[in-house]
Protein backbone atom coordinates (compact mmCIF):
# COMPACT_ATOMS: atom_id res chain seq x y z
CA UNK A 1 0.00 0.00 0.00
CA UNK A 2 1.56 3.68 -1.06
CA UNK A 3 2.45 5.81 1.85
CA UNK A 4 0.57 9.46 2.28
CA UNK A 5 3.58 10.85 0.64
CA UNK A 6 3.24 9.06 -2.69
CA UNK A 7 -0.28 9.61 -2.44
CA UNK A 8 0.21 13.36 -2.06
CA UNK A 9 2.82 13.25 -5.00
CA UNK A 10 0.44 11.00 -7.66
CA UNK A 11 -1.23 14.30 -8.89
CA UNK A 12 2.21 16.16 -10.19
CA UNK A 13 2.86 16.15 -13.85
CA UNK A 14 4.69 13.17 -15.13
CA UNK A 15 7.06 15.51 -16.73
CA UNK A 16 8.12 17.17 -13.52
CA UNK A 17 11.56 14.94 -13.73
CA UNK A 18 12.50 17.73 -16.07
CA UNK A 19 12.94 20.02 -12.97
CA UNK A 20 14.90 17.63 -11.38
CA UNK A 21 17.08 17.41 -14.12
CA UNK A 22 17.94 21.08 -14.43
CA UNK A 23 18.34 21.25 -10.97
CA UNK A 24 20.97 18.97 -11.37
CA UNK A 25 23.15 20.25 -13.76
CA UNK A 26 22.67 23.82 -12.30
CA UNK A 27 24.17 22.58 -8.95
CA UNK A 28 26.97 20.77 -11.21
CA UNK A 29 27.49 23.79 -13.09
CA UNK A 30 27.64 26.15 -9.84
CA UNK A 31 30.11 23.96 -7.88
CA UNK A 32 33.64 25.66 -8.07
CA UNK A 33 35.22 22.19 -7.19
CA UNK A 34 33.81 20.80 -10.02
CA UNK A 35 34.74 23.29 -12.58
CA UNK A 36 37.81 23.78 -11.71
CA UNK A 37 38.80 19.83 -11.47
CA UNK A 38 37.23 20.20 -15.03
CA UNK A 39 39.44 22.83 -16.17
CA UNK A 40 42.42 20.87 -14.51
CA UNK A 41 42.20 17.38 -15.98
CA UNK A 42 41.17 19.33 -19.68
CA UNK A 43 44.77 21.35 -19.42
CA UNK A 44 46.37 17.90 -18.15
CA UNK A 45 45.29 16.19 -21.07
CA UNK A 46 46.63 18.41 -23.34
CA UNK A 47 50.10 18.91 -21.39
CA UNK A 48 50.77 15.00 -21.15
CA UNK A 49 49.95 14.81 -24.48
CA UNK A 50 51.94 18.12 -25.91
CA UNK A 51 55.00 16.46 -23.42
CA UNK A 52 54.46 13.11 -24.72
CA UNK A 53 54.92 14.95 -28.48
CA UNK A 54 57.99 16.67 -27.50
CA UNK A 55 59.73 13.90 -25.82
CA UNK A 56 58.98 11.87 -28.83
CA UNK A 57 60.28 14.32 -31.39
CA UNK A 58 63.32 15.49 -29.57
CA UNK A 59 66.16 13.94 -30.70
CA UNK A 60 69.30 12.63 -28.39
CA UNK A 61 72.63 13.31 -29.07
CA UNK A 62 75.32 10.34 -27.84
CA UNK A 63 78.73 11.43 -27.38
CA UNK A 64 81.37 8.61 -28.51
CA UNK A 65 85.20 9.17 -27.71
CA UNK A 66 87.19 7.42 -30.62
CA UNK A 67 91.41 7.41 -31.79
CA UNK A 68 92.23 7.63 -35.38
CA UNK A 69 90.40 8.41 -38.19
CA UNK A 70 89.03 5.24 -39.01
CA UNK A 71 86.80 4.95 -36.29
CA UNK A 72 85.55 8.28 -37.07
CA UNK A 73 84.26 7.42 -39.88
CA UNK A 74 82.45 4.71 -38.14
CA UNK A 75 80.59 6.65 -35.96
CA UNK A 76 80.02 9.61 -38.99
CA UNK A 77 78.65 6.55 -40.81
CA UNK A 78 76.32 5.76 -37.92
CA UNK A 79 75.05 9.03 -37.57
CA UNK A 80 74.12 9.43 -41.28
CA UNK A 81 72.30 5.90 -40.64
CA UNK A 82 70.58 7.42 -37.98
CA UNK A 83 69.81 10.02 -39.84
CA UNK A 84 68.00 8.34 -43.14
CA UNK A 85 65.83 5.83 -40.79
CA UNK A 86 64.86 8.75 -38.51
CA UNK A 87 65.58 7.63 -35.58
CA UNK A 88 65.78 9.95 -32.47
CA UNK A 89 69.25 9.75 -31.66
CA UNK A 90 72.69 11.25 -33.24
CA UNK A 91 76.26 10.48 -32.92
CA UNK A 92 79.11 12.83 -31.87
CA UNK A 93 82.37 12.09 -32.04
CA UNK A 94 85.13 13.03 -29.76
CA UNK A 95 88.79 11.92 -31.14
CA UNK A 96 91.60 11.50 -28.54
CA UNK A 97 95.10 10.64 -28.14
CA UNK A 98 95.25 6.36 -27.26
CA UNK A 99 92.58 3.73 -25.59
CA UNK A 100 93.55 4.87 -22.08
CA UNK A 101 91.97 8.43 -22.73
CA UNK A 102 89.04 6.53 -24.15
CA UNK A 103 88.61 4.44 -21.68
CA UNK A 104 89.18 7.51 -18.95
CA UNK A 105 86.80 9.94 -20.64
CA UNK A 106 84.30 6.48 -20.40
CA UNK A 107 84.63 6.36 -16.39
CA UNK A 108 83.98 9.86 -15.97
CA UNK A 109 80.90 10.05 -17.68
CA UNK A 110 82.11 12.69 -20.20
CA UNK A 111 80.99 10.58 -23.15
CA UNK A 112 78.04 7.34 -23.27
CA UNK A 113 80.64 4.86 -25.02
CA UNK A 114 83.67 4.38 -26.26
CA UNK A 115 85.10 3.19 -29.83
CA UNK A 116 89.21 1.90 -30.68
CA UNK A 117 90.09 -0.91 -32.82
CA UNK A 118 90.53 -4.26 -32.15
CA UNK A 119 92.31 -7.57 -33.65
CA UNK A 120 89.30 -8.67 -35.45
CA UNK A 121 87.65 -5.38 -35.81
CA UNK A 122 86.61 -2.65 -33.18
CA UNK A 123 85.45 -2.83 -29.36
CA UNK A 124 82.73 -0.63 -28.21
CA UNK A 125 83.55 0.51 -24.38
CA UNK A 126 80.84 1.28 -22.03
CA UNK A 127 80.82 2.05 -18.45
CA UNK A 128 77.92 0.11 -16.71
CA UNK A 129 75.86 -1.24 -19.63
CA UNK A 130 74.90 -1.45 -23.36
CA UNK A 131 73.66 1.15 -25.16
CA UNK A 132 71.34 -0.45 -27.36
CA UNK A 133 71.26 2.61 -30.15
CA UNK A 134 75.06 2.76 -30.13
CA UNK A 135 75.40 -1.23 -30.67
CA UNK A 136 73.16 -1.09 -33.30
CA UNK A 137 74.11 1.79 -35.45
CA UNK A 138 77.79 1.65 -35.02
CA UNK A 139 77.61 -2.19 -35.30
CA UNK A 140 76.19 -1.98 -38.86
CA UNK A 141 78.17 1.21 -39.54
CA UNK A 142 81.05 -0.89 -38.98
CA UNK A 143 80.12 -4.01 -41.24
CA UNK A 144 79.12 -2.06 -43.90
CA UNK A 145 82.24 -0.33 -44.09
CA UNK A 146 84.34 -3.48 -43.66
CA UNK A 147 82.47 -4.85 -46.71
CA UNK A 148 82.61 -2.14 -48.65
CA UNK A 149 87.03 -2.00 -48.20
CA UNK A 150 86.73 -5.66 -48.82
CA UNK A 151 84.35 -5.52 -52.30
CA UNK A 152 86.59 -2.79 -53.23
CA UNK A 153 90.37 -5.17 -52.43
CA UNK A 154 88.62 -8.06 -54.38
CA UNK A 155 87.65 -5.80 -57.51
CA UNK A 156 83.99 -5.62 -57.33
CA UNK A 157 81.49 -3.10 -55.37
CA UNK A 158 78.94 -3.67 -52.35
CA UNK A 159 76.24 -3.08 -54.67
CA UNK A 160 77.00 -6.47 -56.70
CA UNK A 161 77.65 -7.95 -53.54
CA UNK A 162 74.35 -7.29 -51.75
CA UNK A 163 72.62 -8.10 -55.16
CA UNK A 164 69.41 -10.21 -54.74
CA UNK A 165 68.87 -9.43 -50.75
CA UNK A 166 66.65 -6.06 -51.03
CA UNK A 167 63.48 -7.19 -49.04
CA UNK A 168 60.37 -4.83 -48.96
CA UNK A 169 58.08 -4.82 -46.37
CA UNK A 170 54.36 -4.38 -47.82
CA UNK A 171 51.11 -3.80 -45.30
CA UNK A 172 48.17 -5.00 -46.32
CA UNK A 173 45.73 -2.86 -43.84
CA UNK A 174 46.94 0.41 -43.24
CA UNK A 175 44.63 1.52 -41.44
CA UNK A 176 45.10 -0.89 -38.39
CA UNK A 177 46.29 0.84 -35.16
CA UNK A 178 49.08 0.18 -33.72
CA UNK A 179 49.36 -2.27 -30.92
CA UNK A 180 50.97 0.14 -28.19
CA UNK A 181 48.65 2.79 -29.26
CA UNK A 182 45.65 0.80 -29.16
CA UNK A 183 46.40 -0.14 -25.88
CA UNK A 184 47.12 3.53 -24.84
CA UNK A 185 43.61 4.50 -25.86
CA UNK A 186 42.65 1.37 -23.71
CA UNK A 187 43.78 2.54 -20.17
CA UNK A 188 42.73 5.89 -21.09
CA UNK A 189 38.25 4.24 -21.82
CA UNK A 190 38.86 2.84 -18.46
CA UNK A 191 40.39 5.52 -16.12
CA UNK A 192 37.75 8.31 -17.59
CA UNK A 193 35.12 5.35 -16.81
CA UNK A 194 36.61 5.17 -13.41
CA UNK A 195 36.91 8.63 -13.06
CA UNK A 196 33.16 9.38 -14.36
CA UNK A 197 31.84 6.67 -12.77
CA UNK A 198 33.25 7.43 -9.48
CA UNK A 199 32.86 11.06 -9.34
CA UNK A 200 29.22 11.16 -10.35
CA UNK A 201 28.04 8.27 -8.57
CA UNK A 202 29.10 9.47 -5.47
CA UNK A 203 27.92 13.00 -6.33
CA UNK A 204 24.26 11.32 -6.58
CA UNK A 205 24.64 8.80 -3.55
CA UNK A 206 25.51 12.05 -1.53
CA UNK A 207 22.96 13.96 -2.61
CA UNK A 208 20.09 11.16 -2.00
CA UNK A 209 21.37 10.64 1.72
CA UNK A 210 21.76 14.25 2.79
CA UNK A 211 18.10 14.90 1.21
CA UNK A 212 17.07 11.96 3.21
CA UNK A 213 18.83 12.93 6.50
CA UNK A 214 17.83 16.40 6.23
CA UNK A 215 13.93 15.19 5.90
CA UNK A 216 14.40 17.10 3.02
CA UNK A 217 13.14 14.15 0.48
CA UNK A 218 9.85 14.32 2.83
CA UNK A 219 9.02 17.72 1.49
CA UNK A 220 9.99 16.94 -2.31
CA UNK A 221 7.71 13.54 -1.66
CA UNK A 222 5.30 15.17 -0.93
CA UNK A 223 5.16 17.47 -3.90
CA UNK A 224 6.94 15.29 -6.65
CA UNK A 225 6.73 11.38 -7.19
CA UNK A 226 9.79 9.13 -5.76
CA UNK A 227 9.99 7.50 -9.53
CA UNK A 228 9.93 11.11 -10.95
CA UNK A 229 12.79 12.31 -8.70
CA UNK A 230 14.96 9.23 -9.51
CA UNK A 231 14.41 9.94 -13.94
CA UNK A 232 15.64 13.52 -12.62
CA UNK A 233 18.69 12.67 -10.55
CA UNK A 234 19.71 9.52 -12.87
CA UNK A 235 19.27 11.83 -16.43
CA UNK A 236 20.99 15.00 -14.53
CA UNK A 237 24.16 13.49 -13.79
CA UNK A 238 24.20 11.40 -16.25
CA UNK A 239 24.05 14.16 -18.74
CA UNK A 240 26.57 16.22 -16.86
CA UNK A 241 29.02 13.21 -16.95
CA UNK A 242 28.68 12.36 -20.84
CA UNK A 243 29.36 16.52 -20.97
CA UNK A 244 32.47 16.21 -19.10
CA UNK A 245 33.87 12.66 -21.17
CA UNK A 246 32.95 14.79 -24.44
CA UNK A 247 35.17 17.68 -23.19
CA UNK A 248 37.52 15.21 -22.08
CA UNK A 249 37.63 13.55 -25.53
CA UNK A 250 37.37 16.91 -27.22
CA UNK A 251 40.47 17.97 -25.64
CA UNK A 252 42.25 15.00 -26.33
CA UNK A 253 41.80 14.43 -30.21
CA UNK A 254 42.34 18.34 -30.56
CA UNK A 255 45.98 18.01 -28.64
CA UNK A 256 46.12 15.17 -31.02
CA UNK A 257 45.66 17.53 -34.28
CA UNK A 258 47.83 20.22 -32.71
CA UNK A 259 50.52 17.88 -32.44
CA UNK A 260 50.05 16.35 -36.46
CA UNK A 261 48.73 13.44 -35.82
CA UNK A 262 45.41 13.44 -37.86
CA UNK A 263 45.98 10.25 -38.98
CA UNK A 264 45.43 8.62 -35.27
CA UNK A 265 42.27 11.11 -34.88
CA UNK A 266 40.54 9.17 -37.89
CA UNK A 267 41.79 5.94 -36.48
CA UNK A 268 40.68 5.80 -32.88
CA UNK A 269 37.26 8.54 -34.00
CA UNK A 270 35.23 5.66 -33.98
CA UNK A 271 36.32 3.58 -30.82
CA UNK A 272 36.17 6.76 -28.94
CA UNK A 273 32.87 7.59 -30.16
CA UNK A 274 31.28 3.92 -29.33
CA UNK A 275 33.06 4.49 -26.17
CA UNK A 276 31.09 7.66 -25.56
CA UNK A 277 27.50 5.84 -26.66
CA UNK A 278 28.40 3.07 -24.37
CA UNK A 279 28.91 4.74 -21.38
CA UNK A 280 25.90 7.17 -21.52
CA UNK A 281 23.70 3.66 -21.63
CA UNK A 282 25.36 1.84 -18.91
CA UNK A 283 25.58 5.03 -16.38
CA UNK A 284 22.23 5.24 -16.69
CA UNK A 285 21.69 1.93 -14.71
CA UNK A 286 25.30 2.93 -12.23
CA UNK A 287 23.58 6.37 -11.50
CA UNK A 288 20.78 4.27 -10.73
CA UNK A 289 22.62 1.83 -8.11
CA UNK A 290 23.96 5.08 -6.76
CA UNK A 291 21.12 6.14 -6.18
CA UNK A 292 19.47 3.46 -4.40
CA UNK A 293 23.17 3.34 -2.20
CA UNK A 294 21.95 6.69 -0.71
CA UNK A 295 18.55 5.51 -0.08
CA UNK A 296 19.88 2.47 1.68
CA UNK A 297 21.88 5.09 4.10
CA UNK A 298 20.41 7.27 6.54
CA UNK A 299 23.75 9.35 7.40
CA UNK A 300 26.97 9.98 4.99
CA UNK A 301 28.58 7.56 7.20
CA UNK A 302 26.99 4.65 5.97
CA UNK A 303 27.70 5.35 2.42
CA UNK A 304 31.03 3.57 2.84
CA UNK A 305 28.78 0.23 3.76
CA UNK A 306 26.10 0.70 0.70
CA UNK A 307 28.16 1.91 -1.66
CA UNK A 308 30.67 -1.01 -1.66
CA UNK A 309 29.38 -3.40 -4.19
CA UNK A 310 29.28 -0.26 -6.66
CA UNK A 311 33.05 0.65 -5.63
CA UNK A 312 34.13 -3.01 -6.16
CA UNK A 313 31.79 -3.15 -9.72
CA UNK A 314 33.96 -0.27 -10.75
CA UNK A 315 36.96 -1.65 -10.01
CA UNK A 316 36.50 -4.50 -11.43
CA UNK A 317 35.52 -3.18 -14.96
CA UNK A 318 38.63 -0.92 -14.55
CA UNK A 319 40.85 -3.52 -14.32
CA UNK A 320 39.32 -6.20 -16.88
CA UNK A 321 39.44 -3.17 -19.03
CA UNK A 322 43.03 -2.71 -19.01
CA UNK A 323 44.31 -6.13 -18.43
CA UNK A 324 41.67 -8.73 -20.39
CA UNK A 325 43.23 -9.78 -23.95
CA UNK A 326 42.48 -12.84 -26.40
CA UNK A 327 39.04 -15.05 -25.68
CA UNK A 328 38.33 -13.10 -21.99
CA UNK A 329 38.40 -9.43 -23.77
CA UNK A 330 35.85 -10.93 -26.16
CA UNK A 331 33.73 -12.55 -23.97
CA UNK A 332 33.69 -9.41 -21.31
CA UNK A 333 33.08 -7.26 -24.22
CA UNK A 334 29.52 -8.54 -24.19
CA UNK A 335 28.86 -8.33 -20.39
CA UNK A 336 26.91 -5.35 -19.35
CA UNK A 337 28.75 -2.47 -17.75
CA UNK A 338 32.15 -4.38 -18.38
CA UNK A 339 31.52 -3.84 -22.18
CA UNK A 340 31.41 0.26 -21.36
CA UNK A 341 35.11 -0.80 -22.01
CA UNK A 342 35.79 -3.43 -23.33
CA UNK A 343 34.18 -3.45 -26.27
CA UNK A 344 35.70 0.01 -27.38
CA UNK A 345 38.51 -1.20 -26.50
CA UNK A 346 38.51 -4.17 -29.30
CA UNK A 347 37.20 -1.48 -31.45
CA UNK A 348 40.35 0.15 -31.28
CA UNK A 349 42.38 -2.58 -31.50
CA UNK A 350 40.57 -3.32 -34.84
CA UNK A 351 39.71 -6.95 -33.58
CA UNK A 352 35.79 -6.46 -33.30
CA UNK A 353 33.67 -6.62 -36.21
CA UNK A 354 31.14 -3.81 -37.12
CA UNK A 355 27.92 -6.17 -35.62
CA UNK A 356 29.85 -6.71 -32.48
CA UNK A 357 29.13 -3.37 -30.98
CA UNK A 358 25.73 -3.18 -32.18
CA UNK A 359 24.59 -6.67 -30.21
CA UNK A 360 26.19 -6.08 -27.30
CA UNK A 361 24.97 -2.50 -26.83
CA UNK A 362 21.34 -3.95 -27.10
CA UNK A 363 22.64 -6.45 -24.34
CA UNK A 364 23.59 -3.75 -22.19
CA UNK A 365 20.56 -1.54 -22.78
CA UNK A 366 18.21 -4.27 -21.72
CA UNK A 367 20.15 -4.94 -18.71
CA UNK A 368 20.22 -1.60 -17.70
CA UNK A 369 16.35 -1.04 -18.41
CA UNK A 370 16.07 -3.71 -15.82
CA UNK A 371 18.38 -2.53 -13.83
CA UNK A 372 16.87 0.70 -13.67
CA UNK A 373 13.54 -1.02 -12.79
CA UNK A 374 14.87 -2.79 -10.06
CA UNK A 375 16.90 0.26 -8.41
CA UNK A 376 13.70 2.63 -8.52
CA UNK A 377 11.88 -0.21 -6.93
CA UNK A 378 14.50 -0.12 -4.22
CA UNK A 379 14.70 3.46 -3.98
CA UNK A 380 11.02 4.28 -3.55
CA UNK A 381 10.49 1.92 -0.75
CA UNK A 382 13.80 2.86 1.61
CA UNK A 383 14.08 6.32 0.66
CA UNK A 384 11.59 7.20 3.60
CA UNK A 385 12.98 4.87 5.82
CA UNK A 386 14.89 6.53 8.41
CA UNK A 387 15.18 4.42 11.22
CA UNK A 388 18.52 2.95 10.11
CA UNK A 389 20.39 1.87 7.12
CA UNK A 390 19.12 -0.71 4.92
CA UNK A 391 19.93 -3.87 3.35
CA UNK A 392 18.58 -4.90 -0.52
CA UNK A 393 17.15 -7.72 1.06
CA UNK A 394 15.50 -5.25 3.68
CA UNK A 395 14.48 -2.87 1.46
CA UNK A 396 12.80 -5.30 -1.33
CA UNK A 397 10.75 -6.24 1.60
CA UNK A 398 9.55 -2.94 2.71
CA UNK A 399 5.80 -2.68 1.04
CA UNK A 400 5.12 0.38 -1.22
Amino acid sequence: MMDNHEKAADPAPRGVWRIVTEREVLVKLRDRNFLISTVVTIVAIVASLAISGFMSGRTETVDIAVTGTDASQVVETADGMAELSGGDVTFATHPVADLAAVEQQVRDGEVEAGLVAAPEGWRLIGKESVNDDVSTYVTTAAQQLALQRNAEAAGTSLEELGRGGQVTYDVLDESTIDPAFAKIMTFVFAFLFYVASLLFGMSIAQSVVEEKQNRIVEILASAIPLRQLLIGKIVGNTVMAFGQLVLFAGAGLAGLAVMGNTERITQIAGAAGWFLVFFIVGFLALASLWAVAGSLATRNEDLQSTSTPLSMLIMIVLFLGIFASGTAQTVASYVPIVSIVTMPARLAEGTAAWWEPLVSLAVMAAAAYGIVVVAERIYRRSLMQTQGRLTYRQALSVED
